[in-house]
């Protein structure tokens, strides 16, 4: 996931050991890279190794990955939660919040700007024949992180066995995401008690094999005080983060009630932070089930289109929940007719916040329990399953897409073939020429100007 090569080749690596860095200079960074932070989790973790493995020489190589490890097996979005974790262990609380706000803030401005052009504008010929292109290339880009983390994940039989068990579970027989998700984690915990060698995830980050001078946090840098675990400081975090929890959940069923469209987006989301084992196309499914089938917050196209937004800006992938939010509260304007857009940026940055809460805690809390021990950290066995699971799931999630994109107008309509060339387009410059997610989705959109134009 780390490309630890292209950095050290255009810079060389300082040999000094590193001044203290200040909070206002680390503020700058983070703020940069909210606005850089392209290419999904594997190209968000690349540039925070080059710029601060590498280049800046702010955290050991070692420490880096250590920290990562442990983000990988949470749940939520392992870049902006590896971003987060090392702003706290550089600047206490303070600077892992300020770390972790920074690499979502951009992201959910643009996301509300884009959305409203989407919704106000969507039906305008150029803007039409983009997400008529982004569409069949949303659908490749599916299969291809299918691929990716299939790849990664299946390593035997017993796990393509799990895999194809969630396929069938989500496909067939509509089983609910987080039932599999649970079901998989025992499935794996037994698995692992009985045949450990099959449970390993093979690869991974697991030790740090360059070396790029000494650094600011190095290999044998002590735990800062502030990283020392400690029972008093682990209560008030559970309990301030409660609080933030509780206390606009309140409000919202105050003001709307439990049914009103703010109360049940904050609910809903919070389920969805704590099921997104595996990243952002893992809980997509999830998503789409409840805020598509369920509620009908939007549709399920709008709900393609959302994906190809998430994709084109920075930030984690999972911030096309703050479309979904904005399109939610755009259709079902809560604050009268006259204010829609009032209604879609509230609900954008309210499901952000559920959304995004538990990763600020996880760190937070769990950060001290992380930096007691600087032993490679290893995956474990309910994780291995969880993410089998995932890859079918997210197969699933594919077909979904496909169906949608092929035949708009269901089976009994007219097969869409420009769509299906486009998809087939963004599949091999995605698998055979390792084309980039953002080139691919530039292209197709301006495939699909001309074919929107041409069937005008």
């Amino acid at each position: 996931m780390v490309d630890s090569t292209s950095a050290v080749g255009e810079q060389p690596p300082s040999q000094a050991v590193q001044r203290p860095i200040g909070l206002f200079e680390a503020f700058l960074f983070w703020l940069k890279l909210g606005f850089i932070s392209f290419g999904g989790p594997a190209g968000q973790i690349s540039i925070m190794h080059q710029e601060l493995v590498e280049r800046r020489r702010w955290i050991s190589e070692k420490r880096f990955l250590h920290a990562l490890n442990y983000c990988m097996l949470l749940p939520g979005p392992e870049a902006q939660q590896l971003a987060t974790y090392i702003g706290w262990l550089m600047h206490r609380s303070w600077g892992g919040v300020i770390a972790g706000v920074l690499f979502v803030l951009p992201s959910l401005f643009i996301l509300i700007g884009l959305s409203w052009v989407y919704i106000a504008f969507g039906e305008v010929p150029v803007v039409a024949g983009i997400f008529y292109g982004i569409k069949p290339a949303v659908t490749a880009i599916v299969v291809h992180a299918a691929h990716r983390i299939g790849s990664r994940a299946l390593k035997n039989g017993w796990l393509w066995a799990m895999a194809a068990a969630s396929f069938v579970a989500i496909f067939a027989l509509d089983v609910p995401f987080p039932l599999i998700v649970l079901v998989a984690g025992i499935a794996g915990y037994v698995g692992g008690r009985f045949a450990p060698g099959k449970f390993v995830i093979g690869g991974g980050h697991g030790a740090a094999r360059n070396s790029y001078g000494p650094a600011l946090i190095d290999d044998d840098t002590p735990a800062p005080e502030h990283a020392r675990f400690r029972v008093g400081h682990l209560l008030r975090l559970v309990l301030i983060g409660a609080l933030l929890w509780t206390l606009p959940m309140g409000l919202l069923t105050l003001a709307f009630g439990w049914a009103g469209t703010l109360t049940q987006m904050g609910w809903f989301f919070t389920k969805a932070a704590l099921l997104t084992f595996g990243g952002a196309y893992a809980v997509l499914p999830y998503v789409y089930q409840g805020a598509v089938g369920h509620y009908g917050w939007l549709s399920p196209t709008q709900m393609i289109d959302g994906l190809a937004l998430g994709e084109t800006t920075p930030g984690p992938l999972i911030m096309v929940v703050a479309f979904v939010g904005f399109v939610g509260g755009y259709v079902h304007p809560m604050f009268g007719e006259q204010h829609p857009f009032l209604a879609g940026a509230v609900a954008a940055s309210l499901v952000t916040w559920f959304t995004f809460l538990p990763s600020f805690l996880f760190i937070l809390a769990g950060g001290p329990l992380v930096e007691s021990t600087h032993n490679e950290m290893k995956f474990t066995a309910p994780l291995t399953g969880i993410t089998a699971a995932v890859v079918g799931v997210i197969l699933n999630l594919a077909m979904f897409f496909g169906y949608h994109v092929l035949w708009p107008k269901g089976f009994s309509g007219a097969f869409d073939w420009p769509s299906a060339l486009i998809a087939i387009a963004a599949a091999v410059a995605l698998f055979r020429f390792k084309r980039g997610v953002i080139q691919v989705l530039f292209s197709c959109a301006l495939a699909g100007v001309a074919a929107h134009m041409l069937r005008g």
